[in-house]
Protein backbone atom coordinates (compact mmCIF):
# COMPACT_ATOMS: atom_id res chain seq x y z
CA UNK A 1 0.00 0.00 0.00
CA UNK A 2 1.39 3.64 -0.95
CA UNK A 3 1.69 6.28 1.09
CA UNK A 4 -0.29 9.58 0.55
CA UNK A 5 3.27 11.21 -0.41
CA UNK A 6 4.09 7.90 -2.67
CA UNK A 7 0.26 8.41 -4.27
CA UNK A 8 0.59 12.07 -4.87
CA UNK A 9 3.50 11.75 -6.81
CA UNK A 10 2.69 8.83 -8.52
CA UNK A 11 -0.46 11.02 -9.48
CA UNK A 12 1.40 13.68 -10.82
CA UNK A 13 3.49 12.10 -12.83
CA UNK A 14 0.36 10.32 -14.52
CA UNK A 15 -1.69 13.95 -15.48
CA UNK A 16 -1.70 14.83 -18.69
CA UNK A 17 1.17 17.82 -19.36
CA UNK A 18 -1.60 21.12 -19.77
CA UNK A 19 0.00 23.44 -22.70
CA UNK A 20 0.08 26.67 -20.46
CA UNK A 21 1.06 28.92 -23.29
CA UNK A 22 -1.04 28.20 -26.02
CA UNK A 23 -4.29 27.68 -23.43
CA UNK A 24 -4.10 31.14 -22.54
CA UNK A 25 -3.49 32.56 -25.71
CA UNK A 26 -6.67 30.38 -26.95
CA UNK A 27 -8.70 31.72 -23.82
CA UNK A 28 -8.03 35.35 -24.61
CA UNK A 29 -8.77 35.17 -27.97
CA UNK A 30 -11.70 33.77 -27.34
CA UNK A 31 -12.70 36.20 -25.13
CA UNK A 32 -11.14 38.81 -27.13
CA UNK A 33 -13.93 37.77 -30.29
CA UNK A 34 -16.78 37.63 -27.87
CA UNK A 35 -15.97 40.78 -26.77
CA UNK A 36 -15.42 42.26 -30.27
CA UNK A 37 -18.80 41.18 -31.13
CA UNK A 38 -20.19 42.88 -28.00
CA UNK A 39 -18.35 46.15 -29.40
CA UNK A 40 -20.08 45.12 -32.74
CA UNK A 41 -23.10 45.24 -31.69
CA UNK A 42 -23.11 48.65 -29.10
CA UNK A 43 -21.75 50.11 -32.29
CA UNK A 44 -25.17 48.83 -34.47
CA UNK A 45 -27.13 49.93 -31.68
CA UNK A 46 -25.71 53.18 -31.08
CA UNK A 47 -25.40 53.90 -34.81
CA UNK A 48 -28.47 52.45 -36.39
CA UNK A 49 -30.87 52.12 -33.99
CA UNK A 50 -29.76 55.29 -31.72
CA UNK A 51 -30.43 54.18 -28.06
CA UNK A 52 -28.99 55.87 -25.46
CA UNK A 53 -25.65 54.82 -23.52
CA UNK A 54 -27.68 53.26 -21.08
CA UNK A 55 -30.32 51.39 -23.31
CA UNK A 56 -27.60 50.48 -25.41
CA UNK A 57 -25.53 48.59 -22.63
CA UNK A 58 -28.61 46.70 -22.04
CA UNK A 59 -28.87 45.82 -25.44
CA UNK A 60 -25.75 44.46 -25.57
CA UNK A 61 -26.55 42.47 -22.26
CA UNK A 62 -29.30 40.93 -23.96
CA UNK A 63 -27.94 40.23 -27.52
CA UNK A 64 -25.26 38.05 -25.96
CA UNK A 65 -26.96 35.98 -23.97
CA UNK A 66 -29.16 35.52 -26.90
CA UNK A 67 -26.23 34.31 -28.72
CA UNK A 68 -24.88 32.57 -26.12
CA UNK A 69 -28.23 30.63 -25.55
CA UNK A 70 -28.86 30.20 -29.00
CA UNK A 71 -25.22 28.64 -29.66
CA UNK A 72 -25.36 26.62 -26.66
CA UNK A 73 -28.54 25.32 -28.33
CA UNK A 74 -27.01 24.01 -31.56
CA UNK A 75 -23.92 22.81 -29.92
CA UNK A 76 -21.31 25.68 -31.04
CA UNK A 77 -21.01 26.99 -27.71
CA UNK A 78 -19.54 23.66 -26.48
CA UNK A 79 -17.01 23.77 -29.18
CA UNK A 80 -16.35 27.07 -28.08
CA UNK A 81 -15.10 26.28 -25.02
CA UNK A 82 -13.31 23.16 -25.01
CA UNK A 83 -11.34 25.17 -27.64
CA UNK A 84 -10.87 28.66 -25.64
CA UNK A 85 -11.57 27.42 -21.91
CA UNK A 86 -12.16 30.23 -19.47
CA UNK A 87 -12.35 32.68 -22.79
CA UNK A 88 -15.61 31.31 -23.34
CA UNK A 89 -16.76 30.74 -19.72
CA UNK A 90 -15.95 34.24 -18.02
CA UNK A 91 -17.92 36.41 -20.19
CA UNK A 92 -21.84 37.09 -19.92
CA UNK A 93 -22.63 34.49 -22.59
CA UNK A 94 -20.55 31.52 -20.34
CA UNK A 95 -23.57 32.85 -18.06
CA UNK A 96 -26.31 31.97 -20.65
CA UNK A 97 -24.62 28.65 -22.02
CA UNK A 98 -24.76 27.18 -18.28
CA UNK A 99 -28.25 28.44 -18.07
CA UNK A 100 -29.70 26.85 -21.47
CA UNK A 101 -27.05 23.69 -21.25
CA UNK A 102 -29.00 22.07 -18.13
CA UNK A 103 -32.57 22.81 -20.06
CA UNK A 104 -31.38 21.49 -23.41
CA UNK A 105 -30.11 18.30 -21.28
CA UNK A 106 -34.07 17.58 -19.61
CA UNK A 107 -35.56 18.67 -23.03
CA UNK A 108 -36.63 14.56 -23.59
CA UNK A 109 -38.67 15.05 -20.40
CA UNK A 110 -41.08 17.89 -21.37
CA UNK A 111 -41.20 21.60 -21.83
CA UNK A 112 -42.30 22.18 -17.95
CA UNK A 113 -40.55 19.37 -15.75
CA UNK A 114 -37.44 19.20 -17.82
CA UNK A 115 -36.51 22.36 -19.84
CA UNK A 116 -38.66 24.78 -17.65
CA UNK A 117 -37.24 23.35 -14.09
CA UNK A 118 -33.84 22.72 -15.38
CA UNK A 119 -33.57 26.52 -17.06
CA UNK A 120 -33.60 27.74 -13.05
CA UNK A 121 -31.29 25.38 -11.85
CA UNK A 122 -28.14 28.03 -11.96
CA UNK A 123 -30.27 30.90 -12.75
CA UNK A 124 -32.41 30.58 -9.33
CA UNK A 125 -29.75 31.39 -6.53
CA UNK A 126 -27.90 33.91 -9.41
CA UNK A 127 -31.32 35.67 -9.11
CA UNK A 128 -31.82 35.18 -4.87
CA UNK A 129 -28.24 36.28 -4.20
CA UNK A 130 -27.84 38.70 -6.75
CA UNK A 131 -30.80 40.68 -5.14
CA UNK A 132 -29.87 39.83 -1.31
CA UNK A 133 -26.56 41.71 -2.17
CA UNK A 134 -27.82 44.20 -4.15
CA UNK A 135 -30.13 45.07 -1.15
CA UNK A 136 -27.35 45.08 1.14
CA UNK A 137 -25.15 47.58 -1.21
CA UNK A 138 -28.59 49.90 -1.01
CA UNK A 139 -28.84 49.73 2.89
CA UNK A 140 -24.73 50.52 3.16
CA UNK A 141 -25.34 53.18 0.43
CA UNK A 142 -28.09 54.13 2.74
CA UNK A 143 -26.30 54.76 6.02
CA UNK A 144 -22.78 55.49 4.37
CA UNK A 145 -24.40 58.78 3.50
Amino acid sequence: MPTKDQYQKRVKQLEPRRPLGPNMLKAFLTGGLICSVGEIIAFAGERYLHLSKTSNAQFVVIVLIFLGALFTGFGIYDRLVSWGGAGAVVPITGFANSMASPAMEFKKEGYIMGVGAKLFTLAGPVIVYGLCISALAGVVALFWR
